[in-house]
């Protein structure tokens, strides 16, 4: 396991826009789909990493309470499935299943949306206001392979809560995970 830190930024970039399948629904969705009024997350998590297992609930729990902020969110999943096939769509469709997931679990097949994101490991995290310009690329809060204490600054929650209401996001650190394993 090859563990990476993103780069903080490129802050003011548009998001690259995407049409990825839902490995839920089957549905094909874009960028436009996941939009909320007030902005975007776009994460790149994966069923197998530790470091996505020891944060998904609260994920989950932080995706959930921005939408009424008016911000949704998306998650993509860009492994190469053949070298971890503890990925795959079906997988995928069974984590996204277990831990109630409130958002699409998008399967980027080809490692396009990652490379156009710049995505580096998982979890990967970009937040973007309401015109989609990057403001956030750091972590989810404190948590490594083991979760945070359960008073954790909400790092990402928080950063988002103030982009949706016109603020800055104050400091941000970078994430840290599991490197996003590409095609050979």
């Amino acid at each position: 396991m090859v563990t990476l830190s993103p780069p903080l930024g490129p802050f003011g970039t548009s998001a690259p826009d995407f049409l990825l399948p839902d490995a839920v629904s089957g549905e094909s969705i874009s960028l436009a789909d996941v939009r909320g009024n007030e902005g975007a997350v776009v994460m790149f998590i994966c069923n197998h990493c530790p470091f996505v297992r020891a944060v998904i609930d609260r994920i989950v729990r932080d995706m959930r309470e921005l939408e009424p902020l008016g911000v949704k969110a998306v998650a993509i999943m860009s492994n190469d499935v053949s070298v971890y096939p503890e990925d795959d769509p079906a997988a995928m469709k069974a984590f996204a299943a277990r831990h109630k997931f409130p958002f699409p679990y998008l399967y980027d097949e080809s490692q396009a949306v990652a490379r156009a994101y710049g995505a580096v490991c998982t979890p990967d995290f970009f937040g973007y206001d309401r015109a989609l310009r990057l403001r956030y690329r750091g972590r989810l809060d404190a948590s490594r392979m083991e979760p945070a204490p359960a008073g954790a600054k909400r790092e990402l929650f928080e950063a988002m809560r103030a982009i949706a209401a016109g603020k800055e996001t104050g400091e941000q650190i970078p994430s840290l995970g599991c490197s996003i394993k590409w095609r050979g």
